[in-house]
């Protein structure tokens, strides 16, 4: 099969965060959106097709889960990711998001602690903060634009009473793929502590052939406190669809997460979403693989025009995502002043690396999800005013 990437799709006018509210976000409308994680990109035919099939029955009302669906979500991490999950693990949920949120609930009480790792993905801290629990930034250390744990921080911050580590696995917005080593690093302290593990594996699936992802729930011993986030969401660009699941071994985690969906009675999800979620781990493999190398290329593409072309912003390649992290502070600019430049000169719409917490000043990511020749028009308008 072969999969046309280099396609526009328009996606104006379709109540679109990226495309239509960029009047809200950047003030004007008159910049190229490559900030929110979502790509633009055609999602696989195998979802429009089942889609289309399901919107050929005329009645959409309350929906099970189909046991077809959580066999779909353990094939799929049974042969991508050489993890064997048992049905009973699975929790479906509304998103992760809304499973970050809830995680803090379940596992750490107001005024607890609660460890995230910045730079990073920005409802990590409001999950912590707009719930009364106590905040413990452990950032990540950056040694020659590679980020590492910093592991005799971690267990600094394990020891001020936390409950809860929020783990980014791959990370965003750095773009890391923790090493086996790492991970179990991690784990070791989690045992020391006593701490539940929420890890973030939105992104475990898009991860460079040049990089291994390992999920940390592969890694765990009888004991450990292990909450995974998964989805198709971000792998086959159907974010909007909402629908995400839950890997939880142990049963007392288990049920401590269904009582605080089942509190806020979140607990049921529309036929359209179950739908694209199961066509997609069933269907979806080939327009993954192919996906894979397209970025791949578009990554190598920017990584070299930037190193050879716009010298004062640095960048190592992201391991997984679609997603940049420039580091632009040898332009000189204030973050206010940086994020003027991108939007009124450049006339792009990034995301400012402020909003992902301590270490993001004087970075912006850049979504490289659309087309090759977008994310070089974008460099090239960068190189004309950066002189």
């Amino acid at each position: 099969m072969t999969f046309n990437f280099d396609l526009p799709v328009n996606r104006e006018n379709t109540n679109s965060v990226k495309f239509d509210g960029r009047q809200h976000y950047f003030g004007t409308a008159d910049v190229s959106p490559l900030w929110v994680a979502d790509m633009d990109f055609a999602v696989p035919e195998c979802v429009t097709r089942v889609l289309q099939q399901r919107l050929d029955h005329p009645i959409f009302g309350y929906s099970l889960y189909p046991e077809s669906l959580y066999q779909a979500t353990i094939d799929w991490f049974a042969r991508r990711h050489q993890w064997h999950i048992e049905r009973e693990w699975i929790v479906m949920a509304p998103g992760v998001v809304p499973s970050l949120f809830a995680a803090v609930h379940a596992f750490a009480r107001e005024g607890e602690g609660v460890i995230v790792q910045s730079p990073v993905y920005f409802p990590f801290f409001s999950a912590v903060t707009t719930n009364n629990r106590k905040l413990l930034n452990n950032p990540l250390r950056e040694i020659n634009g590679r980020y590492e744990i910093d592991f005799d921080h971690l267990e600094i911050c394990a020891q001020q009473g936390a409950r809860l580590l929020m783990l980014c696995t791959p990370h965003n917005p750095v773009g890391r793929v923790w090493s086996v080593d790492e991970l179990n690093q991690v784990l070791a302290i989690a045992r020391r502590y006593n701490l539940t593990i929420l890890s973030d594996d939105i992104h475990c699936d898009l991860v460079y052939p040049d990089s291994t992802h390992t999920m940390l729930g592969r890694l765990a011993q009888p004991g450990d406190k292990i909450v995974t986030t998964i989805a198709p969401n971000k792998t086959f660009n159907i974010p909007g669809l909402g629908l995400s699941a839950l890997v939880i071994p142990d049963k007392i985690q288990r049920d401590a997460m269904k009582k605080i969906f089942e509190t806020l009675h979140v607990g049921n999800s529309n036929p359209f979403s179950i739908a694209a979620y199961e066509a997609a781990y069933r269907g979806g493999e080939a327009w993954l693989d192919a996906l894979l190398q397209y970025l791949k290329a578009t990554r190598d593409f920017a990584t070299e025009f930037i190193a050879r072309q716009l010298p004062r912003i640095k960048m190592t390649k992201p391991e997984a995502t679609y997603l940049l992290w420039l580091d632009c502070r040898e332009l000189g600019f204030n973050d206010a002043a940086l994020r003027d430049f991108f939007i009124h000169e450049c006339k792009l719409g990034l995301s400012p690396g402020v909003v992902f917490g301590d270490g993001g000043s004087g970075f912006m990511r850049m979504n490289i999800g659309t087309t090759r020749q977008s994310i070089e028009n974008a460099l090239t308008r960068i190189k004309i005013h950066m002189k």
